[in-house]
C-alpha cells in the first residue's frame, strides 16, 4: 500500500480544521447525503465552544491508491507538548496560513519543530476570499520565515498553494477572478491532494524486527489503555507478543529490563473511524489494545531484539500553579470529587496523556503543585476537570525560574504579537512599558491596523489581556508564545486597582449591589450567595473594600421597603478561569466547582487579613 503521513499545522482561526473537513468530504468519506457537523475532527466539547483544537487526531484518506494518514495538531503554543510527539510520526507538514495576518507566533513555534526534525513542508495560504487578504505579501513573509529558522534547500523549494477551506478551493496559482465568483463545481482540492502525493516522502519501510515509538495513548473503559504511534519497523499483528521498554537513551536493552505484552487488538485510521486490522506493516500510523502501563515516548517491540529508540523531546513547563482542597464556606455544595486522595489522582492520571504537564505534591497533604505550558494550557485543565465534577483551588500563577552556569536567576520571556488600530498604539505601548517589554518590530501593513512585536518576560503578561481588551476597546489582537530564558527583569508593577471584598456570608441583594457598582466593577449580580472573604468586585482605586452586599433596605413605618425607585444593576463582569487565572494576586485564590468559578481572599476573615497586612508592612519596614 501507499502511505503518505502528514500533520496540519497552522495558529489558532486560520482554518486548519475546517480544510480537514473539506478533504474527508472529497475524498469521499462521507456517504452521499450523510449529515455531518462543522468542524469534526473538534470532538472535544471544549474544543467547539472555544473553536479552537486542544487535543491531536488522527485521521486518514485514500486518493487514488494512496492512503492518506493526516494529523490535526493543536494551533496554540501553550499545547505544544501535543505538536512535539505528533510530528515524529510523519515525514511531511501542511503548514496553513492566513492570507491577511500572516505567520504568527504559534506558525513560527510549530514550524521551526516541523523544520528541525527535516520534515517536508507544503504551505497553504489560506482565506484568500477575505477583504482584506494579500496572499503576495504574506508569500514573502513565510519564506522570510523559512530563512530565519534555517531551513534546508529542499524545504526552501517547498510549493506554495493558495486555497479557500470553507468553499473546498485550492489553487497552485493565485486565481484571477475571486474565489467567490469561482463556481463551486469547478474547483476543488485535487491540488492539494496532489501536492501531498507527489511532494510528501513515502514512510522508510525498514525491514527487520518490529519496533514502534509510542507518540500519544487513548484510553477505552473496554480494553485500557491504547498505545498510537508509527509503525518504524518490522510487522505487528493482533495476538503477537511485543516487548515494552522503559524510557531511556536509544540502546540494546538486556533480558529482563523489560516487560512482555501481548496486542489483543490492532486499528488502523480511516475517516473519523478506527477500522480493525490483522497486521500492519512499517510507514503505518496504528493504535494497538491490550499493551497495559504504556507511556508516552517508550518503545515497542519484537522480545527477541528490545532496540530502545530516542525518546520524544518536549520542552519544560514555564508556569505553576497550586491546587489545593476547597476549604471554603461552600465546599462540598457543587462537586463530587473533593477530598485531596481525588484530586491527586487525577492529576496523575492527566499526567499520563499530557506529556507537557508535570504534577508535584508538596509539604502541605491536600495541595499540588502543577506545572504547564501557559495559562491557557493550566486553564484547559481545570476546565475539564470541574466538568467531570471535581472542586479544588488554585493559586496565582507563577513562572518557574532557572539558574545559569555562573548561578545568575533567569526567568521565561514570551514573544508578544499586537494587532490593534492606530489611535490605540500609544495606549498599548504606556501599559507594556512598566511590564518591562522590548519592542521587537512594528509594522503597518495597511487598513489602519498597526501589529507591533515585543520580548516581555511571562511575569509582565500576567493580568495584562483583560487590561488589554479594555484599553482597545475589545478590537485589539493579543497572541504570544514561550520564547527563550534571560535574565531575571526585577519588580514588575502588580493589579493597579483593589478589589470588594464580602464582609459576611448570605445572598446578594440588589438595593446593595446598586450602591456598591458606584464604587467599581461588579462580579456577582443579585440572589447570588456569598461568603466572608469571597471577592465580589473590582474597586475603582487602589487598595481592598470590605463591603456588605446583602444589606437590604430598611422597612420604617415611614414607607415600605419595595416602593422606592427602581434598582438599575449593570451587568457583572463574567469571571472565567482565563480571566481568573490573570486577574488575582498573591493573597487571593479561585474556587472553582462544577457550578461556579469565584474569587476569593487566602484569609476569610476581615480581621486576619488586616493582621496578615500589619505583619507584611512590618517586615518591609
Amino acid at each position: 500500500m501507499l502511505i503518505r503521513n502528514i500533520a496540519i499545522i497552522a495558529h489558532v482561526d486560520h482554518g486548519k480544521t475546517t480544510l480537514v473537513d473539506q478533504m474527508l468530504r472529497q475524498a469521499g468519506v462521507f456517504r452521499a447525503g450523510q449529515q455531518v457537523m462543522e468542524r469534526v475532527m473538534d470532538s472535544n466539547p471544549l474544543e467547539r465552544e472555544r473553536g479552537i483544537t486542544i487535543l491531536a487526531k488522527n485521521t486518514a484518506v485514500f486518493w487514488g491508491d494512496v492512503k492518506i494518514n493526516i494529523v490535526d495538531t493543536p494551533g496554540h503554543a501553550d499545547f505544544g507538548g501535543e505538536v512535539e510527539r505528533i510530528l515524529r510520526m510523519v515525514e511531511g507538514v501542511l503548514i496553513l496560513v492566513d492570507a491577511a495576518e500572516g505567520p504568527m507566533p504559534q506558525t513560527r513555534f510549530v514550524t521551526r519543530k516541523a523544520l528541525e526534525l527535516g520534515l517536508q513542508p507544503i504551505v497553504v495560504i489560506n482565506k484568500i476570499d477575505r477583504s482584506d487578504a494579500e496572499p503576495l505579501r504574506v508569500h514573502d513573509e513565510v519564506l522570510e520565515l523559512f530563512m530565519d529558522l534555517e531551513a534546508a534547500p529542499f524545504q526552501l523549494d517547498a510549493p506554495f498553494l493558495y486555497a479557500t477551506s470553507r468553499f473546498g478551493m485550492a489553487w497552485t496559482e493565485l486565481p484571477k477572478v475571486p474565489p467567490a465568483e469561482v463556481a463551486k463545481e469547478t474547483a476543488d482540492l485535487v491540488p492539494l491532494f496532489e501536492a501531498i502525493v507527489a511532494h510528501v516522502p513515502p514512510p522508510l519501510a525498514l525491514e527487520g524486527p518490529f519496533q514502534m515509538l509510542v507518540s500519544t495513548i487513548d484510553h477505552s473503559p473496554y480494553v485500557g489503555r491504547i498505545a498510537i504511534g508509527r509503525v518504524e519497523r518490522g510487522t505487528v499483528r493482533v495476538g503477537q507478543t511485543v516487548a515494552l521498554l522503559p524510557l531511556g537513551e536509544p540502546e540494546l536493552l538486556p533480558e529482563g529490563t523489560f516487560h512482555l505484552k501481548k496486542v489483543t487488538k490492532l486499528h488502523g485510521f480511516h475517516g473519523i473511524e478506527r477500522v480493525d486490522l490483522e497486521e500492519a506493516s512499517a510507514g503505518e500510523i496504528v493504535a494497538l489494545s491490550g499493551i497495559e502501563g504504556v507511556e508516552i515516548g517508550q518503545t515497542l517491540t519484537d522480545p527477541e531484539t528490545p532496540e530502545r529508540m530516542r525518546g520524544i523531546a518536549v520542552e519544560e513547563p514555564t508556569i505553576s500553579v497550586d491546587f489545593s482542597v476547597n476549604n471554603g464556606p461552600f465546599a462540598g455544595r457543587d462537586g463530587r470529587f473533593v477530598t485531596s486522595r481525588q484530586i491527586r489522582e487525577r492529576l496523575f492520571r492527566e499526567v499520563e496523556r499530557n506529556v507537557a504537564l508535570r504534577v508535584e505534591e508538596t509539604d502541605a497533604p491536600d495541595t499540588f503543585k502543577v506545572s504547564g505550558r501557559g495559562e491557557l494550557h493550566l486553564g484547559i485543565l481545570m476546565e475539564t476537570m470541574r466538568r467531570e465534577g471535581y472542586e479544588f483551588l488554585v493559586s496565582r500563577p507563577r513562572v518557574i525560574t532557572r539558574e545559569d552556569a555562573e548561578g545568575e536567576r533567569l526567568e521565561p520571556y514570551e514573544e508578544l504579537m499586537i494587532d490593534v488600530p492606530e489611535e490605540y498604539v500609544g495606549t498599548v505601548m504606556e501599559k507594556l512599558g512598566p511590564r518591562r517589554a522590548e519592542m521587537l518590530d512594528m509594522r503597518n501593513p495597511g487598513h489602519h491596523i498597526v501589529r507591533m512585536g515585543f520580548r516581555i518576560p511571562s511575569r509582565g503578561l500576567f493580568g495584562y489581556r483583560s487590561e488589554f481588551l479594555t484599553d482597545t476597546r475589545g478590537t485589539g489582537l493579543i497572541h504570544h508564545r514561550f520564547l527563550e530564558y534571560g535574565p531575571w527583569a526585577g519588580p514588575l508593577a502588580g493589579r493597579s486597582r483593589g478589589v470588594m471584598v464580602s464582609m459576611i456570608e448570605g445572598v446578594a441583594v440588589g438595593f446593595a449591589l446598586f450602591n456598591l457598582q458606584e464604587r467599581g466593577t461588579l462580579f456577582i449580580g443579585p440572589q447570588e450567595s456569598v461568603f466572608e472573604g469571597m471577592v465580589i468586585g473590582e474597586h475603582c482605586r487602589t487598595g481592598d473594600l470590605d463591603v456588605n452586599p446583602a444589606k437590604g433596605k430598611r422597612l420604617t413605618n415611614m414607607r415600605q421597603s419595595g416602593t422606592d425607585d427602581a434598582v438599575l444593576l449593570e451587568p457583572p463582569r463574567t469571571i472565567t478561569l482565563e480571566l481568573a487565572l490573570e486577574y488575582i494576586e498573591d493573597d487571593e485564590l479561585i474556587e472553582v466547582t462544577p457550578h461556579a468559578v469565584r474569587l476569593r481572599k487566602r484569609a476569610l476573615g476581615m480581621t486576619e487579613r488586616k493582621k496578615l497586612a500589619r505583619a507584611s508592612r512590618a517586615m518591609v519596614d
